[in-house]
């Protein structure tokens, strides 16, 4: 991949990136204290500030190094998770479900967001703007919402891949009977390496291909 449009594509999409993983964390964090975990309050990760979601090594490091050596086609990274302690919550393994349910659910609120404010803000004002302006400041922007309606809706659909540690993995834990939550959750220890390997042989496209474009046909409606 040219240097040029690495370097054109990280500025377009940082931030968008950046507002993705900090809300997604956020909201585990958020949900989880209202359910009666304050682990992530007492941490300070309740916050907007990315840095403290910020994983050096797999929000920074890991995406941009697999994007230059496999040109692109290979992308993985994830956020410093939240602490929650499920031992806090009044009924553990259901309330472990809302609170991942948060992250992909808060994702797709933010794509849904991002569409409004390209939409009914930044075409208007693109068009009625002296030429100028549009292509300097609001086309820039228009690229960078783009990019986060793109963002979300992938990072809300991979992160409901229903495998643990994902949240759709969480998911499936908490409405499974006992016995076969219990089974089901020994496969966290090996959840990334599980996932790393279904998106390296594309075997996770015919999961999250389905699911982005359901959430593409529903912000049609938007």
């Amino acid at each position: 991949m040219d240097t040029s449009v690495i370097l054109r594509q990280l500025a377009i999409s940082a931030l968008p990136v950046l507002i993705a993983i900090t809300f997604h964390e956020l909201s585990h964090g958020f949900i989880a204290n209202k359910l009666g975990d304050p682990t992530a309050k007492m941490m300070g990760r309740l916050t907007i500030n990315p840095i403290a979601h910020i994983d050096l090594f797999g929000t920074i490091l890991l995406p941009f190094l697999l994007l230059i050596f496999t040109n692109g086609q290979f992308v993985f990274g994830y956020a410093k998770p939240i602490p929650i302690n499920p031992m806090n919550f009044k009924n553990p393994r259901r309330d472990m479900a809302i609170s991942a349910a948060g992250g992909p659910t808060t994702n797709v609120l933010l794509a849904i967001v991002s569409l409004l404010i390209l939409k009914f803000a930044v075409i208007p004002l693109s068009i009625a703007a002296p030429e100028g302006i549009a292509a300097t400041v609001l086309e820039p922007i228009a690229m960078m919402l783009r990019s986060s309606i793109i963002i979300n809706i992938v990072l809300a659909s991979f992160n409901l891949i229903p495998i643990p540690p994902l949240d759709g993995g969480r998911v499936v834990v908490g409405f499974l009977p006992y016995k076969q939550a219990i089974l089901f959750s020994k496969i966290e220890p090996f959840g990334f390496i599980i996932v790393i390997i279904l998106i390296y042989t594309h075997i996770a496209d015919y999961f999250v291909i389905p699911m982005v474009n359901l959430f593409l046909k529903l912000l049609q409606l938007f």
